[in-house]
């Protein structure tokens, strides 16, 4: 799977002054937001703009039903809605991890939130799945957690090739 198509390099923040799991949050709403409000508009049509508050409220929502963190300082918040046609990701990296109801009790520092279509039941999951295999590998947590410029940020997350796959 390749990410280029799911996060633009846009939607890559490093090291914002972030304190609370809400407040996270609420960055990447604004940053989905941002980046399907783009995403809608062409040479020819008008921007549709899209509510960072209903994002925000739809990835809280998802909270509600149990902490989307993985341990280990990653948390992937996601949903499904209908507010979009394509999946789409913003990525967020704390200097100082937050409390996100990990069940390592650990901080988290690494945000990848995910927006996709209601009719995307499989590829949800398969993005998902994706996801949590490459935040599992230590190499590629290191590589993100020892830079704070986004444009690397972007490039590991767009080209990193997950070595730990069964073949």
């Amino acid at each position: 799977m390749n990410l280029d198509t799911l996060i633009s390099s846009n939607a890559v923040i490093s090291n914002p002054d972030i304190k609370s799991k809400k407040r996270a949050l609420e960055l990447l709403a604004e940053i989905l937001a941002e980046q399907l409000s783009a995403s809608t508009s062409g040479a020819d049509q008008p921007s549709d703009e899209v509510d960072a508050l209903d994002i925000f409220q739809l990835l809280t929502e998802r909270e509600k039903l149990g902490s989307t963190s993985m341990g280990h300082g990653v948390a992937l918040p996601h949903a499904r809605t209908d507010l979009t046609d394509h999946a789409i990701g913003a990525f967020l990296k704390l200097d100082n991890g937050i409390d996100f109801d990990s069940p390592d009790d650990q901080k988290t520092d690494l945000i990848f939130a995910l927006m996709v279509p209601e009719h995307y039941t499989d590829e949800h999951l398969k993005i998902l799945a994706y996801l949590a295999t490459l935040f599992s590998d230590e190499f590629f947590c290191t590589a993100i957690r020892s830079t704070t410029d986004q444009a690397k940020i972007h490039d590991h997350l767009i080209s990193w090739q997950i070595t730990s796959q069964a073949s």
